[in-house]
Order: structure tokens, then sequence, then C-alpha cells
């Protein structure tokens, strides 16, 4: 479904990815770790085009993505929650969530895809109509994600969703984005919870460095002793 081949991403003269390479199959779960700096956000961002890669090639459906414009791939189904949550503090929080549905496909199922968002996350209902930035740290975390999901996409990339959240908050996002996969839509994860995003995922990469240094199953990067000793403290 999509495929990063060869990436190298600078920002002016400092190299950031160093020929990463990764693929997402339909309906899988994929996760991206490392630590601070590894690369996973410019990862993210040059996949969803806000970055232009330097060398590389991105596929999505078979399709050269990598020369498009943001909202020519937000069209094409990737859909992307970047880190810190972005949201426009002065709308409310519906204003926020409807947003999202820029596409046409989206804005044709925007009154159903909404109503989904509400099922989904049934405290935004609640605060349908709260300005965005009085919400808690939590609530704009939902709003983020429900705004993803107003662009109907069939991929959608979520980079530190747990980020700043409390432990019973960290529960209950990771059961949303488990129930989003079971809904249809596949996902491309970065997260530092490395427990949490291997335990839920399909699939992970370890990114160091703008390399990646190790991939595989979950389950079979949970036993790894590396991993387990850099990543889980074990």
């Amino acid at each position: 479904m999509l495929r990063v081949s060869g990436l190298q991403t600078f920002y002016g003269d400092m190299q950031a990815l160093h020929g990463v390479t990764l693929e997402v199959r339909e309906g899988e779960v994929v996760s991206v770790i490392g630590s601070n700096g590894a690369g996973k956000t410019t990862t993210l961002m040059t996949i969803s085009g806000v970055l232009r890669p330097r060398r590389g090639q991105i596929e999505f459906d078979g399709r050269r993505i990598d020369s498009l414009k943001p909202a020519e791939i937000v069209e094409a189904g990737l859909g992307h929650v970047p880190e810190g949550r972005q949201l426009f503090p002065s709308m409310t929080l519906e204003e926020n969530l409807t947003m999202g549905a820029c596409t046409r496909r989206a804005r044709a199922a925007r009154t159903q895809t909404l109503e989904r968002v509400y099922d989904l996350f049934p405290r935004l209902r609640e605060r349908r109509h709260q300005v965005a930035g009085t919400l808690s740290g939590g609530e704009q975390q939902m709003v983020a994600i429900g705004r993803g999901l107003m662009s109907c996409p069939r991929l959608l990339m979520l980079d530190e969703p747990s980020l700043g959240l409390s432990p019973m908050l960290v529960t209950a996002i990771f059961d949303i984005i488990r129930e989003i996969n079971r809904g249809g839509a596949t996902i491309l994860l970065v997260e530092q919870n490395v427990f949490r995003a291997l335990t839920l995922s399909h699939r992970g990469y370890i990114l160091e460095n703008g390399q990646i240094v190790a991939e595989g199953p979950s389950q079979q990067l949970l036993r790894d002793p590396q991993v387990r000793t850099a990543y889980l403290g074990l």
C-alpha cells in the first residue's frame, strides 16, 4: 500500500534521513520507533509532502507521490496527524474537526464521518461547541485524531499520539487506534512508548540517526535483547 525506498531528506545542508526504506501493507498497523532526533517525524513529514526528499521515492497504491503537494497526497487517501496536535485554539472543537474534511470525497461524507468520530470519542460530542484551546491535553489529542479521520484516509499516519498524556489516557488512545484499524484504516504509527507501540502493531521498524537499523514482526522485536535493553529498559 505504502512503499518508501531510499529516502534522503535534508534540512538545508544537514541530512536527516539516510536512505530510509519501509513498507506498510493494507490493513496493518506498523510502528516506527526510535529515540528523539532519530528522524521519525521527518519521515512522516516527507511522506505527507511537507518536506521534499532529495533522493528516493514514495509510492502509495502503486503511484509515485513524492512530487505531489500535501493536499494532493491527502486527496489520494493518506492522512497525517502531526506531533503536538496543532489545533486552531480559538475555534470550536467541531470547527476543528470539520477543517479535516478538506477533500472532495471527505466533504461529501462529512456528516457521516463526523458522527463516526463522535462515536469513537463520546467525550468530544459532549464538548462539540467548546473552544479547542480550553480543552485538556487528552481531549485535544482526540480532536487531532478525529480531524485526521475527517479526511477519510485509507492510511492514517500518527505522530506521537500518547505524548504528554496520563497513563489512563494513553490506554484510551491506543484502544481507539486499535478500533480505527479494525474499522478498515491502515496505520503508520510513530511512538516513543515502545512497548505500547509494538504491542499494538503487526510489524515495526527501528530508526536510528536517520537510518532503519532493524525491522520485523512486533512480537519478535519485543523479544530482541537489544530492543529490550535500549528501548524497554529491561
